[in-house]
């Protein structure tokens, strides 16, 4: 549904809500109007809506997939370092890690350009949790 400013008005925008919802109607995650579950997001892949768990588990297998390839490649030294030159422990690896990929997000923002790294961060982030 869309909604479109009074003529007239200092700013002329369109407005939507997803389907099944109505604009100045308050909704909780369990109210949506004929809908059992509220929707999130638009899924590409099958055209239509996803709920909030189901585009939260396809950020985490995509995140999880990412880290066990890498782990794969190479060969568990996130949490095994082969310590030839550094030797930092794994949780200190990961923390230097974490720090350069803060430190390039904040230089660089976050945009399309770093969602590679905010998915690394997520990543390293997940290897700490492992690590401790």
């Amino acid at each position: 549904m869309k909604k479109k400013n009074k003529k007239g008005s200092d700013y002329d925008i369109d407005m939507s809500v997803p389907e099944g919802m109505e604009f100045n109607t308050p909704y909780t995650m369990n109210n949506t109007k004929g809908h059992s579950k509220y929707y999130y997001d638009f899924d590409r892949n099958k055209g239509g809506s996803m709920t909030f768990a189901e585009k939260l588990d396809v950020e985490v297998q995509a995140i999880t997939d990412l880290l066990k390839q890498k782990n794969k490649a190479y060969g568990n030294t996130a949490l095994n370092p082969t310590n030839i030159f550094s030797k930092l422990n794994a949780t200190e690896a990961l923390c230097a890690r974490i720090d350069d990929k803060l430190a390039r997000i904040g230089n660089k923002g976050i945009n399309d350009e770093t969602e590679d790294t905010v998915d690394d961060l997520i990543g390293y982030l997940l290897l700490l949790k492992m690590s401790m």
